[in-house]
């Protein structure tokens, strides 16, 4: 039989309920409490919608009021010893963490791969003792067994966590992040305990890292002659360790390794070896490499492989009948096979049908997170039951393809016929770069490092009332493009 997942879900709520609750409690305006009982009301409409949408397994622990590395940060009591006597609770320092306090520089920020969401990294040196701080997962598992859901608890894997982190100050140099992986595995292994005896029959563990290219060549890395090679080996050698360790437990749910915005490479044959209970691989990016590494390894035997056959990244409807088809080819690899989007689905938007101000042409074309979910409980039917159980669904996107493909919003013959003429000679420069830059100089007097504005501009006071006064109408939109100029 084959069933349906996620990874995570869109946080912010329908309306912004999170980021207008948060920035609230940040500005004195609500309570702990009030900002707390927001997040159980998110997260209770998120699991209510998955179940009765028809998903077979709903995750947890993917909400946060802020950032799900921070969540694993508290969670193994990495806390840097500068917030470590904050004031307040758990929330006011999780924020002094990623906001600053009047004393503490907050964690440094950056981009969670190639996608638009940032987390906040962890500092590591040879002084972090790692504690487990188990609440927040094993909350949530319990608030969805109140609604009658058991939940797959999500959670950041222990190499990747070590790999995203950086040297903490006053590290020495050279400190390997990964010298912090067996007191880490106590941790987890603690952990996985706990939330067995709460009820967990599964357990997520996210290890995106090793969609990265880990350094050097497959010749180089059995060579060892690159440093890069080397550190690629280590931390291969890392992860195969980890899951070994943690695959052997006798008190622990089964374990699902997840990885996602690319395919694995060399990680895919090392996990493959270890005694975890499935793996979760994205089969929409990487140009099929995961299905070639995964036949290569043999498949899974009668584990669990989580197929990410829904684009988890972008806003476009699957092509159900290509997906559907990859599906059928999976089947010979796995034990069980589970439809699933490709990452989370909190990197794109949560509803179409609120998006009031959309071309109606371009609406049928678009999916967010309700829509992916919509088409993954679809392929998981029509892989389980067959074609004709779905077939009206894939006719109907069939049609809506057929459509976009055919439209004059992305077909524009005057450009096609242009690309057509275009020949070798089109890819070459007509001058060599020292004229070029010559005449560059000259006509655009740049300064040595040009530079424009990128994301925001600040939003300070006088732009606030600027803005306000053009939304009640006070301004018109020349004097308000006048004072934005």
């Amino acid at each position: 039989m084959s069933t349906s997942t996620i990874y995570g879900y869109p946080r912010i709520g329908p309306r912004r309920e999170l980021k207008a609750a948060t920035e609230a409690y940040w500005a004195g305006r609500a309570s702990a409490e009030e900002l707390e009982a927001t997040g159980r009301t998110l997260r209770r409409d998120a699991w209510n919608f998955l179940r009765d949408a028809g998903l077979g397994e709903v995750p947890s622990n993917h909400f946060s009021f802020y950032d799900h590395v921070l969540d694993t940060i508290a969670l193994v009591g990495a806390v840097p010893e500068r917030f470590a006597a904050g004031r307040g609770g758990e929330l006011d320092r999780l924020f002094a963490m990623a906001r600053g306090s009047a004393d503490a520089q907050p964690l440094e920020m950056t981009k969670w791969f190639d996608t638009n969401y940032h987390y906040l990294v962890p500092e590591l040196g040879p002084g972090t003792r790692f504690r487990l701080h188990p609440a927040k997962p094993l909350a949530e598992l319990a608030e969805a067994a109140e609604l009658g859901l058991a939940t797959r608890p999500v959670l950041l894997g222990p190499v990747t966590f070590l790999l995203l982190g950086k040297p903490a100050p006053g590290s020495p140099a050279g400190f390997d992040r990964l010298s912090l992986l067996d007191p880490l595995l106590e941790v987890y292994a603690e952990l996985l305990a706990a939330l067995r005896a709460a009820g967990a029959d599964w357990v997520q563990l996210d290890e995106p890292a090793f969609v990265l290219d880990r350094g050097g060549v497959p010749e180089a890395r059995e060579a060892g002659v690159l440093p890069e090679a080397r550190e690629a080996s280590a931390e291969l050698d890392a992860l195969g360790r980890a899951y070994e360790r943690l695959g052997r437990l006798q008190q622990r749910p089964k374990l699902l390794v997840a990885s996602y915005f690319d395919h694995l490479g060399d990680a895919l044959g090392v996990l493959a070896g270890t005694p975890v209970d499935g793996l979760a691989l994205d089969f929409t990016r990487g140009g099929g490499r995961n299905l070639e590494l995964l036949a290569a390894a043999g498949g899974l035997g009668d584990r669990r492989l989580v197929a990410g056959v829904v684009d988890g990244r972008n806003v476009w409807v699957n092509d159900l009948e290509r997906s559907l088809g990859l599906l059928a080819t999976l089947l010979g690899l796995a034990g069980e096979v589970v439809v699933a989007p490709s990452c989370s689905l909190q990197h794109v938007p949560l509803d179409v049908k609120a998006e009031t101000g959309l071309n109606p042409a371009l609406r049928p074309w678009l999916a967010f997170a309700r829509q992916k979910v919509a088409e993954v409980v679809t392929l998981a039917r029509g892989l389980a039951q067959g074609r004709e159980a779905v077939e009206l669904e894939l006719d109907a996107n069939q049609r809506v393809l057929a459509e976009r493909r055919a439209s004059g919003l992305v077909v524009d013959p005057a450009v096609r016929e242009r690309l057509a003429r275009t020949d070798e000679h089109h890819a070459r420069r007509a001058s060599p770069h020292s004229v070029r830059h010559k005449a560059q100089r000259a006509r655009l007097d740049l300064p040595p490092l040009p530079t424009t504005t990128i994301g925001s501009f600040p939003q300070t006071p006088e732009l606030r009332k600027v803005r306000a006064a053009a939304r009640r109408g006070a301004l018109d939109q020349a004097a308000y493009q006048a004072r934005m100029e």
